[in-house]
């Protein structure tokens, strides 16, 4: 039987009911990390229990928790583990599955986790060069609104922070709201507004395109951040692309990965 290594990376995702999204972004992530790190084995998780039961029961697809994935992790005899989180920021998600792992921390060796996508100054400036050369044909009479996920944490101000960030970078054609807290969509479109553009296009700050990009973005209920833009007098153009589908979001991570690798002793 040939040497298996005792060094994995786990990939810690939130997780997504939509199959397409699923396969353009937490797969095409985990492959990349698997391509950059041969020595490494590669294991993945979700962190949403619920996402978890939709998939089992609608299409017989098993995910496993952040337990299941370690557990399987001590079995194959691993001693060596590296976490990498797919989230955006450091906040209560991250958290719950940082104690999570620590509790098996007996098992191995050593364990140290990478960093979320935005974890520094250099992360916001790299994420800001994605988006941006994502959307490079943009008129700069046109608005790009991007819909972050929010999060009662204290760290939700990192969205206002980018907000900035992108300002500061000489676009100000960029704006960016969040489904569950501040900025909010009452206070984009009042932001919006007052740069008269020619026309708006809306996409996910997540790294999924999922529920809340189809549905509260650019879903047809006159809540939605089209319906919401379309009643302010605007021509919207949604377009529903996942942060984890741009080769520069997904670089990010491998480069977080690469850190928490070089803090191991």
């Amino acid at each position: 039987m040939e040497h298996q290594s005792q060094k994995a990376i786990l990939v810690v995702s939130f997780g997504t009911s939509y199959e397409a999204s699923r396969k353009a972004t937490i797969e095409i992530i985990e492959q990349d990390i698997a391509d950059a790190f041969p020595d490494y084995r590669i294991y993945h998780a979700w962190t949403s229990k619920f996402i978890i039961s939709v998939l089992k029961k609608r299409d017989g697809i098993s995910i496993p928790t952040v337990c299941e994935a370690i557990e399987q992790m001590i079995h194959d005899g691993i001693r060596i583990l590296i976490v990498q989180p797919t989230h955006i920021l450091d906040g209560i998600e991250n958290n719950v599955m940082k104690e999570t792992v620590l509790s098996y921390k007996d098992f191995f060796d050593q364990i140290v986790f990478g960093a979320p996508l935005l974890a520094a100054s250099d992360d916001e400036t790299h994420a800001i060069a994605a988006v941006t050369s994502e959307f490079k044909n943009l008129k700069a009479t046109d608005a790009l609104v991007l819909m972050g996920h929010g999060t009662t944490h204290q760290i939700n101000t990192a969205y206002s922070e980018l907000n900035r960030h992108f300002k500061s970078l000489g676009h100000s054609n960029v704006f960016i709201g969040t489904v569950e807290a501040d900025p909010t969509i009452q206070d984009l479109v009042q932001e919006v507004t007052e740069f008269h553009p020619t026309a708006i296009y809306l996409t996910p700050f997540m790294i999924v395109a999922g529920d809340h990009a189809h549905h509260d973005m650019a879903g047809d209920s006159p809540d939605s951040w089209v319906g919401q833009f379309h009643a302010a007098g605007f021509e919207v153009c949604p377009v529903i692309k996942g942060l984890g589908e741009y080769a520069g979001i997904r670089a990010i991570f491998i480069e977080h990965i690469k850190k928490a690798i070089s803090m191991l002793h």
